[in-house]
């Protein structure tokens, strides 16, 4: 650690090596923050650490286990002694109808969007002083339903009921804690759920109608929600949403 790193804001991004946390790492490097991501594909994580500044430290993290929860805050210690912003990111979806969800796709679904967000709040909180602050990552399906996503909108109902209260609590200590729901955004993980490309294509065409600025948004235009979230100018917001969704929720 040198005097110049610790200097310099401290940032860490779980699910950071594609996508909305590929996208705000780079944001957040460029306003001059230090990077910790995390990612647990080997092929996103080799690509994340070619694509990304040489300073930015990619680690492997499962969020589910809390031994590699322990272990990214030993790394963030070691390096910097602090940190000043957590995007917990990281997060999994399944599409299925009821009928076919089993115990372990639903297991997993929580495990990872909300007992592993959960638990690395846990772990990296003793780094975070007065005027830190957490960025959950929700989504707007916890406001609008839609089919074959009952836990995955379980998981994000769940975490934006938590940041109410832990916002409640950590505000002594001075500690922000908000959301930010993406709606529809052309990310990488659209590309997992299993539909062909026409396939693909029709979705987007039928979200899209819905959304009343008629597209999906992009990773960048997360990103700068994020960095807002983060930066001094939201000093005074605790404990919201804020809903980057192109007025989806609001129709």
């Amino acid at each position: 650690m040198t005097s110049a790193s610790n200097a310099k804001p401290v940032a860490l991004i779980t699910g950071g090596t594609t996508g909305i946390g590929l996208a705000t790492a780079k944001r957040l490097h460029a306003l001059g923050y230090a990077l910790v991501v995390t990612g647990q594909n080997p092929v996103t994580l080799e690509a994340a650490r070619k694509e990304l500044p040489g300073d930015v430290v990619v680690l492997r993290a499962d969020l589910r286990s809390l031994t590699d929860a322990d272990r990214v805050a030993a790394e963030l210690k070691h390096r910097f002694e602090k940190l000043d912003f957590a995007f917990l990111n990281a997060g999994i979806v399944h599409f299925r109808p009821i009928e076919a969800v089993d115990e372990e796709s639903f297991d997993a679904q929580f495990d990872v969007n909300v007992k592993g967000q959960y638990f690395t709040l846990q772990k990296i909180l003793p780094l975070m002083g007065r005027g830190s602050s957490v960025v959950f990552c929700g989504s707007t399906i916890a406001y609008v339903g839609l089919p074959n996503q009952g836990p995955y909108t379980g998981t994000k109902g769940a975490l934006l009921a938590m940041v109410r209260s832990l916002a409640v609590e950590l505000a002594p200590r001075g500690i922000r804690v908000n959301s930010m729901s993406p709606g529809p955004v052309d990310t990488p993980a659209l590309h997992k759920i299993g539909l062909p490309p026409e396939g693909l294509d029709a979705l987007r065409g039928e979200i899209s109608k819905i959304v009343p600025m008629g597209r999906f948004g992009t990773d960048e235009e997360i990103a700068g929600a994020v960095a807002f979230l983060a930066s001094r100018d939201a000093g005074f917001i605790t404990g919201t949403d804020l809903a980057v969704d192109g007025g989806m929720t609001a129709a």
